[in-house]
């Protein structure tokens, strides 16, 4: 469906109808908050006339005109970067982030984002979300977390993709190569996270004042007692979650720079060579294995898997060649 305008003339079925939930569906194109918006800017006219109360009723037989504006370039610029994209269609794009690249452009990472590339990559695809022209970050992964994400291209997809992260429902896997091994092998981290007291910079167990926080996690190898590769499912999605849980666990990720604040005492007895590795390793060891979730437009279930990188699976390779 086009941008706009949108010409459309209710029937005796939908008289009475919310108006801006009448257009919402007519369109199938823009949120409901987005058409409640553009009512109340004056860009919808019923019969000629301005049409400004989002609530008024709709009248069989009336002429309905929705005029949005043109969407205004986002701020960040496209720059044409290379994407390891795993499905696209007109609604979303799902792709597989490496290692080092900054989602959304912030204070030092003004570009070089992954909304940078996406922006050149997708181009006039992006039909407006809220007024803007940009790519829907509906979830977010950190710097040195590589995976898969979903990024959403219309508004409806947007909104459709952040309520079901907001109620969790799809399913997100990641591995995480942690120092030692967990007891139990499998279990569940139930501990609230807000804001260390201390430093603002990061995200703590907290006993008051946190939000609720949920990750189960099951061993899927184990190297003597040095380290560990967990599968982690999240049931809440905080910052930082999995990397703050683990450590509040006892098991840091391998290469945190937050959150491994000493040399652990599992690097002990480690050949040499594999415990350098180890400790010089220059990220979190944490990896975006699995995303499912129903598409947003279509109902259908998809679910994407990444394989680990090469730098995490390097570190196994290692560790396997470890007799201890």
């Amino acid at each position: 469906m086009p941008d706009g305008p949108f010409e459309i003339t209710a029937d005796a079925a939908q008289a009475g109808d919310r108006l801006d939930r009448f257009l919402a569906a007519a369109i199938g194109t823009l949120s409901r908050s987005r058409v409640k918006a553009l009512i109340e800017a004056g860009h919808v006219t019923r019969d000629g006339a301005p049409a400004t109360d989002p609530s008024e009723t709709v009248r069989a037989g009336a002429h309905y005109r929705v005029a949005p504006p043109p969407a205004v370039e986002a701020a960040p610029q496209p720059q044409a970067m290379p994407l390891d994209i795993l499905f696209e269609d007109r609604h979303l794009i799902v792709l597989d982030k490496p290692a080092g690249l900054v989602v959304h452009p912030a204070p030092g990472n003004q570009d070089g984002t992954l909304v940078n590339a996406l922006l050149a990559h997708a181009g006039e695809e992006l039909t407006g979300i809220g007024g803007e022209r940009r790519p829907g970050i509906v979830h977010r992964l950190d710097k040195d977390t590589s995976g898969v994400m979903v990024v959403a291209k219309t508004e409806v997809a947007h909104q459709a993709l952040s309520a079901a992260f907001a109620s969790r429902d799809l399913e997100r896997a990641y591995l995480g190569l942690v120092w030692g091994v967990p007891t139990p092998l499998a279990g569940e981290i139930d501990a609230p996270i807000g804001r260390h007291p201390t430093d603002r910079k990061r995200m703590a167990v907290v006993s008051r004042g946190g939000k609720a926080a949920l990750t189960r996690y099951i061993t899927e190898r184990a190297w003597g007692t040095h380290c560990a590769l967990l599968r982690c499912r999240l049931a809440t999605g905080r910052t930082h979650q999995i990397r703050v849980h683990l450590s509040q666990l006892g098991h840091a990720l391998v290469g945190d720079p937050v959150y491994l604040r000493r040399v652990p005492a599992a690097a002990r007895g480690l050949p040499a060579a594999v415990r350098d590795a180890l400790l010089a390793f220059p990220r979190q060891a944490l990896h975006a294995e699995t995303l499912g979730f129903q598409h947003p437009v279509t109902g259908e279930m998809l679910r994407f898997s990444s394989p680990l990188p090469a730098d995490m699976q390097a570190l196994l390779t290692l560790l396997d060649g470890n007799p201890a």
